[in-house]
């Protein structure tokens, strides 16, 4: 097992388990350079300079060749508002901190992918690189395509079956080979949502066998988190992968 060393004030952290030989681990935490800090509450004070949950970093040897996976629990679009209240004064306060959370989570998404591309370092094709956790939103949201890096070329895309010069440095998202009835890992207020996805490199793409969400008895929830403390499973759907 492997933890993240940056849990949230909450103590939420992310991890792996894993069989396989461990080659190395690492922490993915600080905004990057040239990513400034973003406001994240009402006063000049409240900024964040880097992840709310830091990302863990492993790799791992399978069958003589290393792959590098990167494990990621994006800001929430559950508000927070200050006291740890769920519910906003006014409509001008929803708005605020709706602006700050997707304000982190774009920062932070953009802190993964220029991980990634540290990692690749455009040779994709060779390097098997995997980015899964939950990104807190759909695979159409701009956080969520950000972590792609070069555009086109996505399963189910004209462009997908062209090699072109982003190949090095993409990510592709298994969300599409996920059969369609199980699409969703979350269930909002009744509405389905894909918010927990799994990225991968140029090298895994021929690798892939089956892609699918165990979706067995996953609750709706809704705006307060609350309303499920104690509760004994999760509310999102593990996303399953298997490769060859």
């Amino acid at each position: 097992m492997v933890l993240s060393e940056h849990p949230d004030p909450r103590g939420i952290r992310v991890g792996f388990l894993t069989t396989l030989p461990v080659v190395s681990t690492g922490q993915v935490t600080g905004f990057p350079p040239g990513l400034r800090p973003v406001q994240v509450g009402d006063t000049q004070a409240d900024t964040a300079a880097g992840m709310g949950r830091g990302a863990s970093h492993l790799q791992v040897n399978v069958d003589g060749v290393d792959w590098d996976l990167v494990t990621v629990h994006l800001k929430s679009k559950l508000l927070t508002f200050p006291g740890g209240r769920f519910s906003p004064r006014d409509e001008d306060e929803r708005a605020r901190f709706g602006a700050y959370a997707l304000y982190r989570r774009a920062a932070e998404a953009a802190t993964i992918r220029i991980h990634a591309n540290d990692v690749l370092n455009e040779h994709g094709q060779d390097r098997p690189m995997i980015v899964l956790g939950d990104l807190n939103d759909t695979p159409q949201a701009a956080t969520t395509q950000m972590l792609y890096g070069p555009p086109g070329s996505q399963f189910g895309t004209g462009g997908f079956d062209h090699p072109d010069r982003g190949d090095g440095s993409r990510l592709w998202n298994l969300a599409p080979l996920i059969p369609a009835d199980h699409r969703f890992s979350r269930i909002f207020e009744g509405q389905r949502e894909l918010i927990d996805h799994i990225l991968i490199s140029h090298a895994l793409l021929g690798r892939v066998t089956s892609v699918d969400a165990d979706v067995t008895g996953l609750p709706s929830i809704g705006v307060n988190p609350n309303a499920r403390r104690g509760a004994p499973a999760s509310d999102h759907a593990p996303v399953i992968a298997r490769f060859t």
